[in-house]
């Protein structure tokens, strides 16, 4: 019987590979990953819980606060759910470490004695979590290894400190033992007892039957071959049905963390969890092949007004992610099929691939977003080339500026992390299909609350991942449409506002435009006026953008421009706009998975008008429903709208840049837009705040894609409806 204890609290997780693609690797990722000293040979395991059984002793006296009476103990027993996904690491037999994950635990019918005793019951808040506690290994940068916190709302009771883990590879058993329940910050303060933060209220013990989802044969340090074998027991009865396709989605965002730093900016990632919702393989082939999934992550804030929820901006964004090597997990309980399945260069039905946040942020494995259309999903087998640039500690990462997310400077702020895929497979399925298309649910979304500050942070999830839809439904009581001016031959965007009246005879007007996955871009926007109308408090605000780099696929690689939109205001409209294709092909356009906001306050209230969009690469302009202080107008905007341009950038064109931010208030019009189409989508409600922000758009270059055939319109499943 082969045994290895480890010391919890202070266990170095050895890495077992050194990925070519991330500088935080994935332990199981892409083939030819090194095994750390070079020559070693042996079997490789990565395994997750069969089933177990947890015990927490506790001291129903200390955690009552009543400390000076003698123990009153009680234990509180739980099964670990089966197929939990908390995974460790076991090298030829001896426990290498705990890698990630989290144990649902099960509360048994038959409490201890005593638990509900008159005066001595668990504190109000635990007791209505105990059916929905977990076990959870937290990222290595936490102070602690362990937690236990409600699956649903996030919120940890009780840090774990001092255990042991136990390895028996001949049964397969992992023991954790002799950890410490320690009171959190946050249970603390809920019982309205912060010095009883850290306090030790009890002990936890932990036994796991363990099963392999993944045995690697490792020959001098160099992976020879790969099993993952089926999980004991069988799929749930409540297995979805998959729709046909592939189909991969968001199905879960696990964590997010700081992984560097750079003057005022950090730089984070996004854990994503993939899933396969359809029932066909879905292409995961590894670069230098162009068939594989590419992952940008977001970062929003809402803010402002009475409810802090009157405004929604993006605050943060990263290049993409490029995956590689799929690993048929079943996370998101769609029932995992890998029969007749290619897996790891697939993403078999029903199968999920988990990706860390350290891993997402990983700078080598992460490539421009100039290089990818969204619709189709085409990338050049090039995309992810660092050649000629160096990294820092923001490159490609979510770069979020510190005092957007400093505590004590955003007062009740609401923190939102977002997470695409998208991937050439659906485009050309649904091509040959044309009643398969599942482009248009690849986005999700999940709350964070934000710690720590003021330059290094701390984030922790709230509730569970809100799948297929973008962040921008996240926000209440605001209006929000799709808006789709190509049908098929280019993607969708959504447009967001909400109107609020902060104060007698002032209407603040919020606008939020989300590019989902248009690879034309949106140029301007131009809102109607009544004559008369008084306006003031004019915004904009835009994510900020990568610098340019080398390699990185914009024009001349000299990034996305980070320049506000100009601004102007005639008799009868405000038109806010960024430069011409023509004019810069590297201009601060609203490019796919970007997020803009737009703000005035009026001294009339809000009416039902139509906006003019432009659009950045080709197309005419077209009109969408908003409310703004106009009766059914239509703005003359400001903005020439781009003439139908070639669809590839020219190498030796000098792009110039113009905009400034400027308010013109008796600038002429131009040509009228002319409206080809107007946007329908489903409205949804959200919440726009009335702070005004600092507009400091950054960007991140990308060439226009090369040119393509227009595919036949193809039917498009409506979105789901937005809770």
């Amino acid at each position: 019987m082969s045994k290895l204890k480890l010391i919890g609290f202070v266990l170095p997780l050895f890495l077992l590979f050194a990925s070519p693609y991330a500088s935080a690797p994935k332990a199981f990722g892409a083939p030819k990953k090194t095994v750390q000293g070079q020559g070693q040979t042996g079997t490789l395991q990565k395994m997750i819980v069969e089933n177990g059984s947890v015990t927490m002793d506790l001291d129903l006296n200390r955690l009552n606060g009543i400390s000076f009476a003698p123990a009153r103990p009680a234990a509180l027993q739980f099964s670990v759910a089966a197929s939990s996904f908390f995974t460790i690491l076991v090298f030829n037999d001896l426990l290498r470490g705990p890698d990630s994950g989290s144990m649902a635990l099960v509360l048994q019918d038959s409490l201890a004695a005593g638990v509900n005793a008159p005066g001595y019951s668990l504190p109000a808040a635990l007791a209505a979590s105990l059916k929905q506690l977990v076990v959870e290994k937290l990222p290595a940068s936490e102070a602690f290894d362990l937690a236990v916190r409600d699956s649903k709302s996030g919120f940890v009771f009780f840090n774990i400190q001092g255990h042991q883990y136990d390895y028996d590879a001949n049964a397969q058993l992992l023991g954790i033992t002799g950890g410490n329940l320690l009171v959190s910050k946050e249970f603390a303060n809920a019982f309205a007892r912060p010095s009883d933060a850290g306090g030790t209220v009890g002990k936890i013990s932990i036994g796991a039957t363990m099963q392999p989802v993944e045995v690697q044969t490792i020959v001098n340090g160099e992976i020879k071959s790969m099993v993952m074998p089926p999980l004991r027991g069988a799929a749930s009865p409540e297995t979805p049905t998959l729709v046909a396709g592939p189909d991969v989605i968001v199905g879960v965002l696990p964590e997010m963390a700081q992984y560097g730093s750079n003057g005022n900016f950090v730089g984070l990632g996004i854990g994503t969890t993939s899933c396969n919702n359809g029932d066909q393989p879905l292409h995961w082939f590894a670069l230098p092949q162009t068939d594989h999934p590419v992952i940008p992550q977001n970062f929003y804030r809402m803010s402002g007004g009475t409810n802090n929820n009157d405004r929604f901006e993006q605050i943060g964004q990263s290049w993409l992610k490029h995956a590689f090597l799929a690993l048929e997990d079943d996370a998101c309980n769609f029932g995992c099929n890998t029969s007749g399945c290619t897996t790891g260069s697939n993403l078999c039905p029903g199968c999920s691939d988990p990706y860390g946040s350290g891993l997402n942020a990983g700078q080598d494995g992460i490539g421009s977003r100039a290089w990818v259309n969204p619709f189709t999903g085409s990338y050049p087998s090039t995309a992810n080339n660092h050649n000629g640039h160096s990294h820092i500690g923001t490159s490609h990462r979510v770069t979020v500026a510190m005092s957007d997310l400093d505590p004590p400077q955003n007062p009740g702020a609401t923190y939102f992390g977002e997470a695409q895929y998208v991937t050439p497979h659906e485009y050309s399925w649904c091509q040959s299909h044309p009643g398969q298309c599942n482009m248009y649910n690849n986005a999700s979304y999940r709350q964070f609350t934000v710690g720590g500050g003021p330059t290094n942070f701390t984030f922790a999830g709230v509730g569970s991942t809100t799948r297929m839809q973008p962040a921008i439904m996240a926000w209440p009581a605001a209006v929000v449409s799709q808006v789709e001016p190509d049908p098929g031959n280019d993607g969708i965007w959504f447009m967001g506002y909400k109107v609020t009246n902060p104060t007698a005879g002032v209407w603040h007007y919020e606008y939020a435009l989300y590019n989902e996955n248009l690879d034309r871009a949106i140029q301007s926007f131009s809102v109607p006026l009544s004559p008369g109308v008084n306006i003031s408090n004019v915004g904009f605000h835009a994510p900020p953008q990568e610098p340019g780099w080398a390699n990185d696929g914009t024009f001349n690689n000299q990034g996305y421009s980070n320049s506000p939109w100009t601004v102007t205001q005639v008799v009868n409209s405000i038109t806010w706009n960024t430069e011409t294709f023509a004019q810069n092909q590297n201009a601060n356009a609203i490019r796919w998975g970007t997020l803009y906001n737009f703000r005035f306050d009026a001294d009339q209230p809000p009416q039902s008008a139509n906006a003019i969009v432009g659009y950045f690469k080709t197309g005419s302009p077209m009109m969408v429903a908003i409310q703004g202080p106009a009766g059914n107008g239509t703005p003359t905007p400001t903005p020439t709208a781009s003439p139908t341009p070639t669809a590839t950038a020219t190498a030796t064109a000098t792009p110039t840049a113009t905009a400034t931010p400027t308010v013109t208030a008796t600038a002429t019009a131009t040509p009228t837009a002319t409206a080809t189409a107007t946007a329908t989508a489903t409205p949804t409600a959200t919440a726009t705040p009335t702070a005004t922000a600092t507009p400091t758009p950054t960007s991140t270059p990308r060439p226009s894609p090369t040119p393509r055939s227009s595919p036949p319109p193809r039917p498009r499943p409506t979105p789901p409806p937005r809770p």
